[in-house]
């Protein structure tokens, strides 16, 4: 298993025992928070794909889905339900707003499911209560224990989020949580709904949350990022840092208007930085690459080229400087391995930046050919030329420059054998 890194081996682990063993449930919303991005529904089957493969990269919990939002959507989160909620298997979680006809419908399609989890929700900012529901504090407050007291006696397992956390008053917010955790939540989320927060404000609000609830034992606090300035994994990652112990994420990011802290960004954070944050997932991390692109091939969304761990670059180098090092020590330049998250090695791109040594390594392992050092520098000064031109230069012109090259060599050779 390519699973993150174990925080024994922290150089930090002296100055912070308590952190010892420490692990992160990743819980993925890929198929709830990631399908609600505008175009990226997605039927049953590609949803069952999905799980499928979540179900490899060994994620913690599967929110499947809004069982509530249709028909359609309470079959496929029974139908994952059904086919890998058995056994040791992830959580199967489905999302229910505040309603008992919501939990229901949540209740009822996961019901296959060996480990099940609803997760229900209320808004708790002034903004949502005033402009979007219509609710006052006191009447949001009573709705909120009231649906978590009622999911408990659906499931034993009940998670609550406080929806635009980020921009509530942190007062009535611990408020708000503490009712859920009293009336049985056993995870509490934090979510920056609309990606407003700070790294250093969301940090600062979930240690707020994490000391609220410490008294209440073993409660969970979770977070959930949203990436419209940016910063969701940095606020995942500073909410991880101030205690919370489960991150919601999606594969490449995908979610609602920018999108949600991506999944393969946070694990390869606290993997890569083990030294700096000591803590672990479970995730099998050399399945990252093909889950990248599953959920890509289902919803039609292509990732940028420069997109951290699964962008085709991520792994590539065009300037000479780099190439010259990744060719000398990879860990010059790359501070994980593609091998890590199941992608092909890294790669030299020949262009106009590249050097002698990266154009020599290729034309020896891409073409089988050696050349002198006159030869090489001949073919070099040509290849610039023609990089000059061209974004990248193509294969076939690398290897028509080499073959004249070799024909003039063969040339000469013959040559000097006619005047001896």
């Amino acid at each position: 298993m390519g699973s993150t890194g174990d925080p024994e081996d922290s150089s930090r682990d002296s100055e912070a025992p308590e952190r010892r063993n420490d692990r992160v449930t990743i819980f993925d919303t890929t198929l709830r928070d990631g399908e609600q991005a505008p175009g990226c529904t997605m039927t049953k089957n590609e949803k069952l794909r999905i799980a499928r493969q979540l179900l490899l990269l060994n994620v913690d919990v599967i929110e499947a889905g809004f069982p509530a939002a249709s028909p359609g959507e309470m079959d496929a989160v029974h139908a994952i339900a059904s086919e890998l909620g058995g056994g040791d298997g992830p959580i199967i979680c489905g999302l229910a707003r505040a309603t008992e006809r919501d939990i229901d419908s949540c209740a009822s399609a996961i019901a296959p499911a060996a480990r099940q989890r609803i997760h229900t929700f209320i808004a708790t900012s002034d903004i949502h209560l005033e402009h979007k529901l219509k609710l006052s504090r006191a009447q949001v407050l009573r709705v909120a224990e009231r649906a978590v007291r009622y999911a408990t006696s659906q499931a034993s397992d009940v998670e609550f989020s406080a929806e635009d956390a980020g921009r509530s008053d942190p007062v009535f917010l611990c408020e708000v949580i503490l009712a859920a955790v009293e009336a049985g939540a056993a995870t509490v989320n934090v979510p920056d709904t609309v990606g407003y927060n700070t790294p250093s404000e969301y940090g600062a609000l979930v240690a707020k949350i994490c000391d609220a609830v410490r008294p209440f034992g073993n409660v969970t606090v979770s977070t959930h990022c949203h990436n419209d300035l940016g910063m969701a994994v940095a606020n995942a990652l500073a909410g991880v840092e101030a205690g919370a112990r489960q991150v919601e994420c999606t594969v490449n990011g995908l979610g609602e208007r920018a999108g949600n802290a991506a999944l393969e960004e946070v694990v390869m954070a606290l993997h890569t930085r083990s030294d700096f944050y000591g803590i672990a997932t479970h995730i099998n991390t050399r399945e990252i690459s093909r889950t990248s692109r599953l959920v890509s091939d289902c919803t039609g969304v292509r990732m940028a080229c420069n997109k951290p761990i699964v962008g085709a670059n991520a792994f590539a180098h065009e300037a000479g400087i780099h190439q010259d090092g990744v060719l000398k020590h990879r860990g010059t330049y790359e501070i994980m391995s593609a091998e890590q998250v199941g992608a092909e090695a890294g790669w030299c791109v020949l262009g106009k930046h590249s050097g002698r040594n990266a154009f020599r390594t290729h034309v020896q392992e891409r073409l089988g050919v050696t050349l002198e050092d006159d030869a090489l520098q001949r073919a070099f000064l040509q290849f610039k030329m023609l990089a000059d031109t061209h974004k990248a230069v193509p294969e076939h012109e690398i290897a028509r420059i080499i073959e004249a090259e070799t024909d003039a060599i063969a040339d000469l050779s013959v040559g000097l054998e006619a005047v001896q």
